[in-house]
Protein backbone atom coordinates (compact mmCIF):
# COMPACT_ATOMS: atom_id res chain seq x y z
CA UNK A 1 0.00 0.00 0.00
CA UNK A 2 1.06 3.36 -1.03
CA UNK A 3 3.11 5.37 1.94
CA UNK A 4 0.23 8.49 1.39
CA UNK A 5 -2.63 6.23 1.98
CA UNK A 6 -1.30 4.02 4.93
CA UNK A 7 -0.85 8.19 6.54
CA UNK A 8 -4.12 9.06 6.11
CA UNK A 9 -5.80 5.34 7.40
CA UNK A 10 -3.19 6.37 10.39
CA UNK A 11 -4.49 9.56 10.87
CA UNK A 12 -8.11 9.27 10.75
CA UNK A 13 -7.93 5.83 12.76
CA UNK A 14 -5.92 7.53 15.42
CA UNK A 15 -8.78 10.79 15.74
CA UNK A 16 -11.12 8.18 18.00
CA UNK A 17 -11.37 5.42 19.41
CA UNK A 18 -14.35 4.62 21.72
CA UNK A 19 -15.89 1.25 22.96
CA UNK A 20 -18.84 -0.12 21.64
CA UNK A 21 -22.44 0.18 23.20
CA UNK A 22 -25.38 -1.67 22.26
CA UNK A 23 -27.27 -0.17 19.57
CA UNK A 24 -30.69 1.61 20.09
CA UNK A 25 -32.31 1.71 15.89
CA UNK A 26 -33.73 5.27 15.67
CA UNK A 27 -38.21 4.79 15.02
CA UNK A 28 -38.14 8.39 13.14
CA UNK A 29 -38.83 7.89 9.44
CA UNK A 30 -36.32 10.28 6.99
CA UNK A 31 -37.69 11.35 3.56
CA UNK A 32 -36.29 8.32 1.64
CA UNK A 33 -36.53 10.64 -1.79
CA UNK A 34 -33.40 12.66 0.08
CA UNK A 35 -30.70 10.23 -0.81
CA UNK A 36 -32.38 8.55 -3.76
CA UNK A 37 -32.69 11.89 -5.72
CA UNK A 38 -29.35 11.78 -7.36
CA UNK A 39 -30.28 7.55 -8.25
CA UNK A 40 -33.02 9.17 -9.98
CA UNK A 41 -31.07 11.95 -11.88
CA UNK A 42 -28.37 9.06 -12.63
CA UNK A 43 -30.65 6.93 -14.55
CA UNK A 44 -32.56 9.79 -16.20
CA UNK A 45 -28.92 10.72 -17.67
CA UNK A 46 -28.54 6.62 -18.52
CA UNK A 47 -31.69 6.69 -20.76
CA UNK A 48 -29.90 9.49 -22.66
CA UNK A 49 -27.41 7.37 -23.48
CA UNK A 50 -26.37 6.41 -27.34
CA UNK A 51 -27.02 3.11 -27.31
CA UNK A 52 -29.91 3.18 -24.72
CA UNK A 53 -31.42 5.70 -26.79
CA UNK A 54 -31.10 3.99 -29.97
CA UNK A 55 -31.85 0.59 -28.40
CA UNK A 56 -32.95 -0.17 -25.17
CA UNK A 57 -35.42 2.74 -25.05
CA UNK A 58 -37.65 0.96 -27.14
CA UNK A 59 -37.76 -2.32 -25.10
CA UNK A 60 -38.65 -0.75 -21.76
CA UNK A 61 -41.85 -1.14 -19.65
CA UNK A 62 -43.51 -0.78 -16.43
CA UNK A 63 -42.81 -3.87 -14.40
CA UNK A 64 -46.11 -3.67 -13.34
CA UNK A 65 -47.69 -5.40 -10.16
CA UNK A 66 -46.62 -3.68 -7.30
CA UNK A 67 -48.96 -2.48 -5.19
CA UNK A 68 -48.06 0.44 -2.46
CA UNK A 69 -51.30 -0.54 -0.33
CA UNK A 70 -50.46 -4.42 -0.48
CA UNK A 71 -46.71 -3.31 0.60
CA UNK A 72 -47.98 -0.87 3.27
CA UNK A 73 -50.23 -3.88 4.96
CA UNK A 74 -46.81 -5.98 5.23
CA UNK A 75 -45.45 -6.73 8.63
CA UNK A 76 -42.64 -5.47 9.48
CA UNK A 77 -41.78 -9.22 10.38
CA UNK A 78 -42.18 -10.53 6.80
CA UNK A 79 -39.82 -7.85 5.79
CA UNK A 80 -37.12 -8.91 8.51
CA UNK A 81 -36.88 -12.47 7.94
CA UNK A 82 -36.18 -12.07 4.61
CA UNK A 83 -33.36 -9.85 4.81
CA UNK A 84 -32.04 -12.22 7.91
CA UNK A 85 -32.33 -14.93 5.08
CA UNK A 86 -29.40 -13.09 2.95
CA UNK A 87 -26.99 -14.47 5.30
CA UNK A 88 -24.96 -10.75 4.47
CA UNK A 89 -21.72 -9.86 6.14
CA UNK A 90 -23.31 -6.42 5.43
CA UNK A 91 -25.65 -6.40 9.08
CA UNK A 92 -29.06 -5.87 7.31
CA UNK A 93 -31.21 -4.16 10.02
CA UNK A 94 -34.67 -3.43 9.70
CA UNK A 95 -36.75 -0.38 10.80
CA UNK A 96 -38.81 2.24 9.44
CA UNK A 97 -36.47 3.94 8.05
CA UNK A 98 -34.91 0.79 5.81
CA UNK A 99 -38.91 0.07 5.60
CA UNK A 100 -39.57 3.27 3.84
CA UNK A 101 -36.43 2.80 1.57
CA UNK A 102 -37.69 -0.42 0.59
CA UNK A 103 -41.02 1.09 0.43
CA UNK A 104 -39.39 4.26 -2.70
CA UNK A 105 -37.02 1.76 -4.22
CA UNK A 106 -39.43 -0.79 -5.08
CA UNK A 107 -42.03 1.80 -5.96
CA UNK A 108 -39.25 3.19 -8.81
CA UNK A 109 -38.30 -0.03 -10.05
CA UNK A 110 -42.00 -0.70 -10.76
CA UNK A 111 -40.47 1.43 -14.05
CA UNK A 112 -36.32 0.61 -14.13
CA UNK A 113 -36.00 -2.89 -13.40
CA UNK A 114 -35.52 -4.03 -16.69
CA UNK A 115 -32.55 -2.03 -17.56
CA UNK A 116 -31.44 -2.22 -14.16
CA UNK A 117 -30.99 -6.01 -14.47
CA UNK A 118 -29.63 -5.58 -17.88
CA UNK A 119 -26.91 -3.18 -16.36
CA UNK A 120 -26.37 -5.37 -13.21
CA UNK A 121 -25.67 -8.52 -15.96
CA UNK A 122 -23.10 -6.21 -17.14
CA UNK A 123 -21.38 -4.82 -14.62
CA UNK A 124 -21.84 -7.09 -11.30
CA UNK A 125 -18.82 -10.20 -12.76
CA UNK A 126 -16.60 -6.87 -12.74
CA UNK A 127 -17.51 -5.53 -9.39
CA UNK A 128 -17.39 -8.76 -7.65
CA UNK A 129 -13.99 -9.24 -9.30
CA UNK A 130 -12.61 -6.33 -7.43
CA UNK A 131 -14.66 -6.78 -4.40
CA UNK A 132 -13.47 -10.07 -3.60
CA UNK A 133 -9.70 -8.86 -4.34
CA UNK A 134 -9.81 -6.77 -1.26
CA UNK A 135 -12.17 -8.70 0.87
CA UNK A 136 -14.99 -6.76 0.41
CA UNK A 137 -18.72 -8.00 1.24
CA UNK A 138 -19.90 -8.74 -2.48
CA UNK A 139 -22.87 -7.62 -1.48
CA UNK A 140 -21.09 -3.98 -1.21
CA UNK A 141 -21.55 -4.23 -5.31
CA UNK A 142 -25.38 -2.88 -5.18
CA UNK A 143 -24.05 0.47 -3.79
CA UNK A 144 -23.64 1.41 -7.49
CA UNK A 145 -27.29 1.37 -8.08
CA UNK A 146 -27.89 3.98 -4.77
CA UNK A 147 -25.06 5.74 -6.25
CA UNK A 148 -25.10 6.11 -10.09
CA UNK A 149 -27.94 3.63 -11.17
CA UNK A 150 -25.41 1.87 -13.33
CA UNK A 151 -24.48 5.21 -14.92
CA UNK A 152 -20.58 5.47 -15.94
CA UNK A 153 -21.59 9.02 -17.10
CA UNK A 154 -23.28 9.85 -14.22
CA UNK A 155 -22.10 13.29 -12.15
CA UNK A 156 -23.54 14.40 -9.26
CA UNK A 157 -24.78 18.21 -8.54
CA UNK A 158 -21.16 18.39 -6.22
CA UNK A 159 -19.10 16.99 -9.19
CA UNK A 160 -18.80 12.72 -8.33
CA UNK A 161 -18.09 10.69 -11.41
CA UNK A 162 -18.43 7.40 -12.43
CA UNK A 163 -20.13 4.52 -11.55
CA UNK A 164 -18.75 4.50 -7.81
CA UNK A 165 -19.12 8.28 -7.82
CA UNK A 166 -15.29 9.02 -6.88
CA UNK A 167 -15.17 12.93 -5.75
CA UNK A 168 -11.77 14.65 -7.29
CA UNK A 169 -9.72 14.13 -4.29
CA UNK A 170 -10.41 10.59 -3.42
CA UNK A 171 -10.00 9.59 -6.52
CA UNK A 172 -6.71 11.18 -6.73
CA UNK A 173 -5.67 9.27 -3.50
CA UNK A 174 -6.58 6.28 -5.10
CA UNK A 175 -4.53 6.60 -8.31
CA UNK A 176 -7.54 7.51 -10.74
CA UNK A 177 -5.97 10.41 -13.15
CA UNK A 178 -8.25 13.00 -14.06
CA UNK A 179 -6.99 16.02 -15.87
CA UNK A 180 -8.04 18.18 -19.06
CA UNK A 181 -9.00 14.74 -21.76
CA UNK A 182 -8.84 11.91 -18.94
CA UNK A 183 -11.24 11.27 -16.17
CA UNK A 184 -10.22 7.59 -14.67
CA UNK A 185 -13.37 7.74 -12.26
CA UNK A 186 -15.72 7.11 -15.71
CA UNK A 187 -13.55 4.01 -16.25
CA UNK A 188 -15.54 0.70 -15.21
CA UNK A 189 -12.38 -1.75 -14.36
CA UNK A 190 -9.84 1.32 -12.78
CA UNK A 191 -12.68 2.81 -10.57
CA UNK A 192 -13.99 -0.48 -9.60
CA UNK A 193 -10.77 -1.79 -8.17
CA UNK A 194 -9.99 2.00 -6.55
CA UNK A 195 -13.75 1.65 -5.03
CA UNK A 196 -12.84 -1.91 -3.61
CA UNK A 197 -9.49 -0.60 -2.13
CA UNK A 198 -11.10 2.47 -0.62
CA UNK A 199 -13.30 0.70 1.37
CA UNK A 200 -11.24 -1.80 2.66
CA UNK A 201 -9.09 0.75 3.86
CA UNK A 202 -12.12 2.34 5.48
CA UNK A 203 -13.20 -1.01 7.21
CA UNK A 204 -9.83 -0.99 8.35
CA UNK A 205 -10.56 2.49 9.94
CA UNK A 206 -13.24 1.25 11.86
CA UNK A 207 -13.57 -2.46 11.71
CA UNK A 208 -17.60 -2.19 10.99
CA UNK A 209 -18.61 -2.13 7.49
CA UNK A 210 -21.86 -0.21 7.71
CA UNK A 211 -19.53 2.55 9.25
CA UNK A 212 -17.58 2.03 6.11
CA UNK A 213 -20.16 2.12 4.14
CA UNK A 214 -20.90 5.64 5.54
CA UNK A 215 -17.72 7.16 5.41
CA UNK A 216 -17.57 6.21 1.98
CA UNK A 217 -20.69 8.67 1.54
CA UNK A 218 -19.71 11.17 4.03
CA UNK A 219 -15.63 11.17 4.97
CA UNK A 220 -13.95 9.03 7.64
CA UNK A 221 -13.58 12.24 9.21
CA UNK A 222 -17.57 12.96 10.05
CA UNK A 223 -18.31 9.42 10.81
CA UNK A 224 -15.70 10.33 14.01
CA UNK A 225 -17.40 13.20 14.34
CA UNK A 226 -20.25 11.68 14.54
CA UNK A 227 -18.85 8.98 16.81
CA UNK A 228 -17.61 11.70 19.16
CA UNK A 229 -21.04 13.62 19.33
CA UNK A 230 -22.64 10.24 20.37
CA UNK A 231 -20.88 9.72 23.23
CA UNK A 232 -18.66 7.15 21.76
CA UNK A 233 -21.19 4.81 20.55
CA UNK A 234 -19.35 3.15 17.53
CA UNK A 235 -22.37 1.63 15.48
CA UNK A 236 -24.30 2.81 12.65
CA UNK A 237 -28.01 3.39 14.05
CA UNK A 238 -26.40 4.80 17.61
CA UNK A 239 -24.77 7.99 15.91
CA UNK A 240 -27.36 7.96 12.98
CA UNK A 241 -28.67 11.37 14.32
CA UNK A 242 -25.40 13.15 14.42
CA UNK A 243 -24.40 12.17 10.76
CA UNK A 244 -25.24 14.10 7.61
CA UNK A 245 -28.55 13.99 6.93
CA UNK A 246 -27.86 12.58 3.12
CA UNK A 247 -25.73 9.57 4.83
CA UNK A 248 -28.40 8.79 7.73
CA UNK A 249 -30.37 7.68 4.08
CA UNK A 250 -27.08 5.93 2.32
CA UNK A 251 -27.26 2.80 4.81
CA UNK A 252 -30.96 2.32 4.67
CA UNK A 253 -30.77 2.87 0.56
CA UNK A 254 -28.38 0.18 0.75
CA UNK A 255 -30.44 -2.04 2.98
CA UNK A 256 -33.26 -1.27 0.54
CA UNK A 257 -31.75 -2.09 -2.88
CA UNK A 258 -30.35 -5.29 -2.04
CA UNK A 259 -33.98 -6.47 -0.63
CA UNK A 260 -35.34 -5.29 -3.69
CA UNK A 261 -32.76 -6.75 -6.06
CA UNK A 262 -33.52 -10.33 -4.03
CA UNK A 263 -37.46 -10.17 -3.69
CA UNK A 264 -39.06 -7.61 -6.45
CA UNK A 265 -40.49 -10.70 -7.51
CA UNK A 266 -42.48 -11.26 -4.18
CA UNK A 267 -43.77 -7.89 -4.52
CA UNK A 268 -45.22 -9.09 -8.31
CA UNK A 269 -42.44 -6.79 -9.92
CA UNK A 270 -42.02 -9.13 -13.73
CA UNK A 271 -39.41 -7.23 -15.50
CA UNK A 272 -38.72 -7.98 -19.10
CA UNK A 273 -35.56 -9.81 -20.26
CA UNK A 274 -33.83 -6.89 -21.83
CA UNK A 275 -30.45 -8.47 -23.99
CA UNK A 276 -27.45 -5.72 -23.42
CA UNK A 277 -27.75 -3.47 -26.95
CA UNK A 278 -23.65 -4.46 -27.50
CA UNK A 279 -21.45 -6.61 -26.82
CA UNK A 280 -18.06 -5.24 -25.64
CA UNK A 281 -14.47 -6.09 -25.92
CA UNK A 282 -11.43 -4.12 -24.92
CA UNK A 283 -7.62 -3.48 -26.79
CA UNK A 284 -4.64 -1.67 -25.09
CA UNK A 285 -4.17 0.85 -27.29
CA UNK A 286 0.04 1.99 -26.82
CA UNK A 287 0.11 5.15 -28.97
CA UNK A 288 -1.74 8.64 -28.43
CA UNK A 289 -5.29 8.77 -30.33
CA UNK A 290 -7.94 10.57 -31.33
CA UNK A 291 -10.61 8.44 -31.42
CA UNK A 292 -12.27 10.16 -34.68
CA UNK A 293 -9.90 8.05 -36.48
CA UNK A 294 -10.97 5.65 -34.26
CA UNK A 295 -14.92 5.96 -35.58
CA UNK A 296 -13.70 6.67 -39.29
CA UNK A 297 -11.38 3.07 -39.42
CA UNK A 298 -14.28 1.42 -37.59
CA UNK A 299 -17.44 2.56 -39.09
CA UNK A 300 -18.83 3.48 -35.57
CA UNK A 301 -20.85 6.60 -34.44
CA UNK A 302 -18.50 9.16 -32.53
CA UNK A 303 -21.61 9.01 -30.10
CA UNK A 304 -21.38 5.28 -29.64
CA UNK A 305 -17.83 5.64 -29.24
CA UNK A 306 -18.43 8.48 -26.29
CA UNK A 307 -20.95 6.17 -24.71
CA UNK A 308 -18.34 3.18 -24.49
CA UNK A 309 -15.24 5.15 -23.43
CA UNK A 310 -16.86 7.84 -21.15
CA UNK A 311 -13.28 8.53 -19.34
CA UNK A 312 -11.99 10.13 -22.19
CA UNK A 313 -12.77 13.53 -22.04
CA UNK A 314 -11.98 15.31 -25.18
CA UNK A 315 -11.85 12.38 -27.74
CA UNK A 316 -8.14 11.75 -27.33
CA UNK A 317 -6.48 8.79 -25.88
CA UNK A 318 -2.85 10.01 -24.29
CA UNK A 319 -1.58 6.69 -24.46
CA UNK A 320 2.04 7.61 -25.69
CA UNK A 321 3.12 7.66 -21.73
CA UNK A 322 1.30 4.58 -20.72
CA UNK A 323 -1.26 2.04 -22.54
CA UNK A 324 -4.76 2.84 -22.02
CA UNK A 325 -7.71 0.32 -23.02
CA UNK A 326 -10.33 1.60 -25.71
CA UNK A 327 -13.73 -0.32 -25.10
CA UNK A 328 -15.12 -1.23 -28.62
CA UNK A 329 -18.35 -3.38 -29.69
CA UNK A 330 -17.22 -6.79 -30.20
CA UNK A 331 -18.05 -6.86 -33.98
CA UNK A 332 -15.55 -3.61 -34.24
CA UNK A 333 -12.36 -5.43 -32.32
CA UNK A 334 -10.74 -6.87 -35.27
CA UNK A 335 -11.08 -4.14 -37.99
CA UNK A 336 -9.33 -1.51 -35.43
CA UNK A 337 -6.91 -4.01 -34.96
CA UNK A 338 -6.48 -4.55 -38.51
CA UNK A 339 -6.47 -0.42 -39.88
CA UNK A 340 -4.26 0.74 -36.36
CA UNK A 341 -1.17 1.54 -37.94
CA UNK A 342 -3.01 4.11 -40.13
CA UNK A 343 -5.56 5.16 -36.99
CA UNK A 344 -1.70 5.58 -35.56
CA UNK A 345 -0.28 7.34 -38.47
CA UNK A 346 -3.60 10.11 -38.50
CA UNK A 347 -3.76 10.77 -35.15
CA UNK A 348 -0.21 11.97 -34.95
CA UNK A 349 -0.05 14.01 -38.11
CA UNK A 350 -3.32 15.63 -36.58
CA UNK A 351 -1.53 15.83 -33.44
CA UNK A 352 1.51 17.64 -34.24
CA UNK A 353 -0.31 20.18 -36.65
CA UNK A 354 -2.42 21.02 -33.49
CA UNK A 355 -1.76 19.42 -30.22
CA UNK A 356 -3.82 18.72 -27.52
CA UNK A 357 -2.74 20.31 -23.84
CA UNK A 358 -3.14 17.92 -21.07
CA UNK A 359 -4.03 19.71 -17.72
CA UNK A 360 -5.01 18.81 -14.29
CA UNK A 361 -8.89 19.10 -14.02
CA UNK A 362 -10.90 22.31 -13.78
CA UNK A 363 -7.97 24.26 -15.41
CA UNK A 364 -7.56 25.07 -19.19
CA UNK A 365 -8.35 27.43 -21.32
CA UNK A 366 -8.24 30.74 -20.36
CA UNK A 367 -5.64 32.10 -17.96
CA UNK A 368 -7.06 32.43 -14.23
CA UNK A 369 -8.54 29.09 -14.23
CA UNK A 370 -11.73 30.22 -16.22
CA UNK A 371 -12.21 27.46 -17.67
CA UNK A 372 -12.08 26.06 -21.49
CA UNK A 373 -14.97 26.06 -24.33
CA UNK A 374 -17.15 23.52 -26.08
CA UNK A 375 -18.24 23.48 -28.73
CA UNK A 376 -21.95 21.59 -29.10
CA UNK A 377 -22.29 19.12 -31.37
CA UNK A 378 -25.15 16.99 -33.60
CA UNK A 379 -26.59 14.80 -30.57
CA UNK A 380 -25.17 16.82 -27.66
CA UNK A 381 -27.39 17.98 -24.90
CA UNK A 382 -26.69 20.37 -21.34
CA UNK A 383 -26.95 16.71 -19.44
CA UNK A 384 -24.26 14.77 -22.22
CA UNK A 385 -21.62 17.91 -22.01
CA UNK A 386 -21.95 18.25 -17.95
CA UNK A 387 -21.12 14.66 -17.43
CA UNK A 388 -18.46 14.79 -20.05
CA UNK A 389 -16.72 17.63 -18.39
CA UNK A 390 -17.56 16.67 -14.84
CA UNK A 391 -19.69 19.65 -14.01
CA UNK A 392 -23.50 19.93 -13.06
CA UNK A 393 -26.16 21.03 -15.50
CA UNK A 394 -26.67 23.82 -13.16
CA UNK A 395 -23.11 24.91 -13.42
CA UNK A 396 -22.85 24.73 -17.38
CA UNK A 397 -25.79 27.11 -17.70
CA UNK A 398 -25.06 29.59 -14.52
CA UNK A 399 -21.92 29.74 -16.46
CA UNK A 400 -23.17 30.41 -19.90
CA UNK A 401 -26.16 32.15 -19.03
CA UNK A 402 -29.00 29.70 -19.91
CA UNK A 403 -32.63 29.68 -19.15
CA UNK A 404 -33.47 26.07 -20.56
CA UNK A 405 -32.08 23.52 -21.70
CA UNK A 406 -31.90 24.14 -25.44
CA UNK A 407 -28.42 24.29 -27.22
CA UNK A 408 -28.18 24.62 -30.81
CA UNK A 409 -24.85 22.86 -33.00
CA UNK A 410 -21.86 24.83 -33.03
CA UNK A 411 -22.80 26.85 -29.89
CA UNK A 412 -20.07 27.17 -27.87
CA UNK A 413 -20.40 26.79 -24.03
CA UNK A 414 -17.78 27.84 -21.08
CA UNK A 415 -17.09 24.45 -19.38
Amino acid sequence: MKIKIIGVLALLSAMLYVPRMEAQVPVVQEDAELMTGRYSAAYDSLLNTFYMRRYAHHGLHSATGFSVEEFDALPDSVLEARLRALHTVVPMAMNSEVRSHIRFYLRVMSKRLDLTLMQQERYFPLFEEALDRYGVPDEVKYLTIVESALNPEATSRVGAAGLWQFMYKTGKLYDLEVNSVLDERRDPVKSSFAAAHHLADLHRIFDDWTLAIAAYNCGAGNVNKAIARSGGRRSFWEIYYNLPRETRGYVPSLIAVIYVMHYYGDHGLRPAKLEAPVRTDTVMVHRDVLMTYVAQATGMEMEALRTLNPQYRRDFIPASSAPYALTLPMGKVERFIQRQDSIYAWSADSLQRQPLKVEPAGKGGKSGGSGHYYTVKKGDTLSKIASKHGVSVATLKKRNGLKGDNIRVGQKLKI
